[in-house]
């Protein structure tokens, strides 16, 4: 595929602005009129500002300083919002966010009432599509392409997406798309060799032989001789020097796409020449620009960390340490690891499955153990789950160790290739429940609803360290069809957590109190909140029963039974959305014959869960009282 770029005009030169230069733009019509070296200046400013902002507040950092110099060309290029710019995923958006009118409020990131770590429709005109979860932008950008060109209107639709991203079997589906209807669609591929984890696959390798290809090194240093600082014929050093084709054409040219690249995403000389050629030449059609960037760059500490600090504490600016709080309290995700390795040294047919969040599972842990029994899919969880349920099928015993946020993603292979065939995949679900400062994407607000209907499955949720271990002891022992296993993000309660875990009966939960007015039944991790209620009820003579269901799948109906018959008031509490545990509970009261029996009083009813919204981003404390879901709101819905 071959179409021709035409030369565009280099910008009038404009006297130096000030050494500040961020402070006097507030929206990226301010920088238009910049000449190359003014906005080089501002991207130098923007990666300060950007290093600055985070290290008050802590996100994401790495993924941000990697495209300051893309940002700032994107921006200056084109004319954004008219011109629409999705970034994929949204935790690079920092640096856009600066530029894009939130500067004075950069500070306020992932705090209560503060700007959203990712991008948000609601929050601006600059963002025209939410991005947390990844690969969406080509299939959002196509969108916004077509429906342009259905109504007549000419404008610019750029996606710009990592290399992890780009992994994903969604992302292809887009480029396949983009490629047969030869739509104006610009796809800025963020190569940086590096998503969360190391990426994996044969994209990867693929990507990391085009950018060592002899071809590419040869016309790289050749480009550095021929772009003189004015850029005169940078139109045509462009197509010459830039636009690189291996021996046997690309794979993104195969798909329809007009290759471009690589070309250094941190080098305005070559950034600004390619994006004013293709913003000139109104009938482009799909073009790839594949731009080879460094996660953290520019800031020593985030370049020499093995995470290129993806993900941050507050941190101190000069030294790059984190101001983590100290706590002799593990997170639930070391304790589910820990413990899965343990029952893994027991029984070889343990396998460790995650899709491109190792650190973030506990599965990096798993894989130093067991280096050939942990595979990383890369961000692929439609894939691994069914690749877990190939394996469950020849009697290997899989963990889909998946964010339930992530899980989503997946479902249908949960559906037809998992509970359909009751194969014994375990799902070992991360950030079960509210997530803080991540909000409402990173929420495992639906898991127990979502699998819950779904015939053959056996759902746990943890209440605290020593109960997920033995979840994962049962867990690693049930092979009779599918499981999933919740629990939270962050520090357990501090417990003594068992050298080995014990093997559960299934569908059993257990009574922690004994009381005779209250049934208080909780599954997964506010038990805590519900004992620190059954303390508050007892100073108001209210005595409380606490019980843990452990399971909401199967329930145990003769603990339930017990509960509706002998107190005067039942209340569920879950950390999951309305159409889970609660409305199990409800289902089975209302339909069990020997509580609805003449000589059976049914006790008052109430659940408590999530609220029916979506939740923006908090300190957790915070999220949790606007949910109602802590002791004191237990206490007032005993008397409601």
């Amino acid at each position: 595929m071959s179409k021709s770029i035409k030369a565009a005009p280099e910008p009038e030169e404009v006297p130096q602005a000030s050494s500040t230069l961020l402070d006097s733009v507030n929206e990226p019509a301010d920088i238009r009129g910049f000449n190359d070296a003014q906005l080089k200046q501002l991207a130098d400013e923007l990666r300060t500002a950007t290093i600055d902002a985070v290290s008050h507040t802590g996100g994401h950092l790495g993924a941000g300083l990697g495209v300051v110099e893309l940002t700032t060309a994107i921006h200056a290029v084109f004319n954004t919002p008219h011109d629409k710019l999705i970034f994929d995923v949204g935790h690079q958006c920092y640096p856009h966010k600066i530029l894009t009118g939130r500067k004075d409020r950069i500070k306020t990131l992932r705090q209560g009432g503060g700007l959203s770590g990712f991008t948000k429709r609601s929050e601006s005109k600059y963002d025209p599509f939410g991005a947390a979860h990844s690969s969406t932008s080509i299939s959002a950008g196509l969108g916004m392409a077509v429906a342009a060109d259905l109504q007549g209107v000419e404008k610019n639709v750029i996606a710009v997406i990592g290399d992890g991203a780009m992994s994903a079997g969604m992302a292809y589906e887009a480029l396949n798309n983009a490629g047969d209807l030869d739509k104006n669609l610009i796809v800025i591929l963020n190569d940086n060799q590096m998503s969360i984890a190391p990426p994996v696959g044969a994209l990867s390798k693929y990507l990391t032989g085009l950018v060592s290809s002899k071809p590419y090194v040869n016309a790289r240093e050749m480009g550095k001789k021929i772009l003189p600082p004015p850029l005169r014929k940078a139109a045509k050093a462009a197509e010459e020097t830039l636009r690189i084709h291996t021996s046997d054409g690309t794979l993104f040219e195969e798909m329809g796409f007009y290759y471009i690249g690589p070309v250094d995403g941190h080098d305005m000389s070559q950034l600004l020449p390619t994006l004013r050629n293709i913003r000139d030449n109104p009938n482009h059609g799909p073009v790839l620009i594949h731009a080879i960037t460094q996660k953290g760059k520019g800031y020593m500490p985030a370049e020499n960390s093995n995470d290129k600090m993806h993900g941050v504490a507050k941190f101190d600016v000069v030294t790059g340490n984190q101001f983590k709080p100290k706590s002799s309290r593990p997170s639930y995700t070391k304790v589910f690891a820990q413990s899965l390795i343990k029952e893994a040294q027991k029984d070889d047919k343990i396998i460790g499955i995650t899709a491109a969040m190792p650190d973030g599972t506990g599965m990096d842990l798993f894989g130093h153990a067991f280096p050939d029994r942990m595979f990383d899919v890369g961000i692929a969880e439609q894939h691994a789950v069914t690749f877990a349920a190939g394996l469950a099928a020849e009697g290997m015993k899989p963990f889909a160790t998946i964010y339930s946020t992530f899980l989503q993603r997946g479902y249908d292979q949960v559906v037809h290739d998992v509970a359909i065939q009751n194969l014994s995949v375990r799902f070992a679900m991360d950030r079960a429940g509210l997530v803080g400062a991540d909000g409402c994407t990173h929420a495992g607000a639906f898991d127990v609803a979502y699998l819950g209907c779904l015939p053959n499955f056996i759902l746990m949720a943890a209440a605290d360290e020593a109960e997920l271990t033995h979840m994962v002891a049962t867990a690693a022992a049930y092979d009779d069809g599918p499981l999933a296993l919740r629990y939270a993000r962050g520090e357990g309660t501090g417990i003594e957590i068992p050298e080995h875990g014990q093997i559960l009966e299934i569908g059993k939960g257990r009574i922690v109190r004994e009381g005779t007015d209250v049934a208080i039944l909780s599954y997964g991790t506010r038990l805590e909140e519900c004992l620190l209620a059954a303390d508050q009820l007892a100073q108001k003579n209210i005595s409380a029963t606490v019980a843990d269901a452990r399971f909401a799948k199967p329930l145990d109906e003769a603990l339930i039974r017990d509960l509706a018959k002998n107190h005067h008031t039942l209340i569920t509490i879950e950390e999951g959305a309305i159409g889970g545990f609660g409305s199990y509970v409800l289902e089975f009261i209302c339909n069990d014959p020997p509580l609805q029996s003449s000589n059976t009083s049914i006790p008052k009813l109430r659940t408590m869960h999530l609220p029916d919204i979506f939740q923006d981003h908090d300190k957790p404390e915070e999220q949790y009282k606007q949910a109602c879901l802590t002791a004191k709101n237990i206490v007032e819905r005993v008397s409601s």
